[in-house]
């Protein structure tokens, strides 16, 4: 694959349900194996909440609302020569679960709430930038209930 000219934009779901934060074990690059939000890549016309909500829905079969954007992350993608591949420009949607209940789909090998602490457990791959988001989400929930 070769190095697409410009970054990509794509949105992450970060939800927040009784002081925790869902997360997906991925199945395929940037990162798979690792644990970060559900999210993908924005399609043309959709907006990023949009986007946000349609992936969480496609990759755990959680309902929720698009609250508003809380930041942005780079991610990158490497081939096994770690040549630059791709990246991605991730962008933190902040939302307030509905329903459900997380089953892995699409693009997930595993889905499951976390609470905050348990985001540095040893042994436990995490994307880069998910445990910084995770406590700004958190913060910005308890802000929000205020």
């Amino acid at each position: 694959m070769a190095l697409t000219p410009h970054p990509i934009p794509a949105t992450i779901a970060i939800v927040v349900h009784e002081q925790r934060v869902l997360l997906v074990r991925r199945a395929n690059p940037p990162d798979a194996g690792y644990w970060g939000f559900p999210g993908g890549k924005i399609n043309i016309g959709e907006t990023m909440e949009q986007a946000a909500i349609r992936e969480l829905l496609e990759e755990t079969g959680i309902h929720a609302e698009a609250m508003r954007v809380i930041t942005a992350v780079d991610a990158f993608s490497h081939t096994t020569a770690l040549q630059l591949e791709q990246h991605f420009v991730l962008i933190a949607v902040l939302c307030r679960w509905l329903s459900g209940t997380p089953v892995a789909a699409d693009d997930a090998l595993e889905a499951k709430w976390f609470f905050l602490s348990e985001l540095d457990q040893p042994g436990l791959l995490l994307s880069k930038d998910v445990a910084m988001v995770a406590q700004l989400a958190l913060s910005h929930m308890l802000t929000a209930e205020d």
